[in-house]
């Protein structure tokens, strides 16, 4: 059984066990926390506790992954869907929206456009939609983006949010050469599962669930799990989460890449979007991400443009590793060629640009970095280096040769002064002098006009 609910409800209201103190020393030797020490952090509300999660969310951050922002665009090719999800725009029933499907020619005008701006990494987002969802359509839509170029621009990762699939579908999703495969199970909790999802393919609970499962047993080596905050108890979710990548762990020696901390936001003609039935407040938010920091230190956690660019700054440091940047999730959003609805309401509506200058200036470092996809550091080989800590190097330095690249091709003058400087500070944080000299090799062999250099 992957999610006990019964376990998890006694692990929030049974006896505590070691102190939050002991707990948060036990999260700093990276090896993570089990459901009941990640229980006791959940229900800590002591503002000297919290004050202590957050500290110690902060430095295994900085072990990890270092300073560094990952970002990404996402690419929404339909809102087209037999769903009937209930917090969701998409849904079948929804009259309110404008129903759009992109052709071939309009993503790659999508994905010109985020290559304009100095995209690497896209995330592909569909509606579940059998025609164009399917797993025939999507090899044609990844084949389109990846081989869409304009000038300097590429994109070197696709990763994939669409239904679950069957083994077979999964093992020709990975030959298309993605990187991750991405679902978000909504809400672990299955009452609420089931009344959420009232018809369509997604209201198959354990289905849905089994998905990593199976895209693991086809051969991905990368996938991401999520849930969406609001829907129910967000301290039964963030356990769930828990439970899930262990699951994964033990069975396939790979716990989840990422996971996705998305709260229920204001959706046209969805009803739950209106008035989330356990809405989770900016101050829970901030315990729950810097909590999962703490219970699974090797994963990336993403952080979505749903929130407000201020609360966005405080995550960062609490554990993020990962942000949309520059976001539309209406299908031709980026083009505005023609309106249809978008999924839900963004909050922070930041152009790429923007963000990379507000990330500078708090002292991280904006990467566009796709070097272990692309050097084959996925599934187990990426675990082996991210759980205790040693990936964080390679992160740093790739990190550094993809914002120069950004900085040559995309930044204006005042974003490429700033992003210089700061390019001379995250140099000197590398420890390892041998690398640190092959770094500045490499910098000026892109200061050349050499491309897509990478450790």
């Amino acid at each position: 059984m992957i999610i006990n609910e019964k376990q998890i409800y006694g692990y929030l209201n049974g006896p505590a066990p070691d102190p939050v103190e002991k707990i948060i020393e036990k999260s700093l030797d990276l090896r993570g926390l089990s459901l009941a020490e990640t229980a006791k952090l959940l229900l800590a509300e002591d503002e000297k506790q919290m004050k202590s999660i957050f500290q110690a969310a902060r430095k295994i951050k900085e072990k990890i992954y270092g300073n560094r922002l990952v970002l990404f665009a996402p690419l929404y090719t339909t809102n087209e869907c037999s769903n009937n999800c209930l917090y969701c725009a998409f849904r079948r029933d929804n009259k309110k929206i404008k129903r759009r499907s992109l052709t071939l020619e309009e993503i790659r005008r999508e994905v010109e456009i985020l290559e304009a701006e100095g995209h690497k990494r896209i995330l592909l987002v569909a509606g579940e939609d059998p025609k164009q969802s399917g797993i025939g359509h999507l090899e044609k839509i990844i084949q389109t983006i990846y081989q869409t170029k304009i000038g300097r621009g590429e994109i070197r990762r696709v990763n994939v949010n669409v239904a679950p699939l069957s083994i077979e579908d999964f093992k020709r999703l990975k030959r298309t050469g993605i990187g991750t495969y991405q679902l978000f199970q909504e809400t672990y909790h299955r009452g609420t599962y089931e009344a959420c999802h009232p018809s369509g393919p997604k209201s198959d609970y354990e289905y849905r669930l089994t998905a990593m499962d199976r895209a693991l047993q086809a051969g991905l080596g990368d996938v991401g799990i999520g849930a969406l905050f609001g829907l129910y108890d967000y301290k039964f979710e963030a356990l769930s989460l828990l439970a899930h990548a262990q699951h994964l762990d033990k069975i396939y020696n790979i716990g989840p890449h990422t996971i996705s901390v998305p709260r229920i936001e204001p959706a046209q003609g969805a009803p739950l979007a209106k008035k989330p039935p356990h809405p989770v407040s900016d101050q829970e938010f901030k315990k729950l991400v810097a909590v999962l920091r703490l219970a699974v230190p090797y994963t990336g956690i993403i952080l979505s443009t749903r929130e407000t660019a201020r609360l966005r700054d405080e995550l960062f440091g609490l554990g993020v590793s990962q942000i949309s940047a520059g976001s539309r999730t209406d299908p031709g959003g980026y083009a505005k060629e023609a309106a249809a609805g978008s999924q839900f309401t963004l909050y922070d509506t930041r152009k790429t640009e923007q963000v990379v200058s507000d990330i500078l200036k708090l002292g991280y470092l904006p990467s566009f970095c796709t070097a272990c996809y692309r050097s084959g550091r996925t599934g187990q080989d990426f675990m082996d280096l991210a759980k205790p800590g040693e990936i964080s190097e390679f992160c740093r330095v790739n990190g550094i040769l993809t914002f120069a690249e950004y900085l040559e091709d995309y930044a204006s003058s005042e974003v490429k002064k700033l992003g210089g400087k700061r390019i001379e500070f995250f140099l000197k944080e590398i420890k390892n002098q041998a690398l640190r000299g092959e770094a500045v090799a490499r910098l000026k062999r892109l200061k050349a006009g050499e491309r897509d250099l990478y450790f």
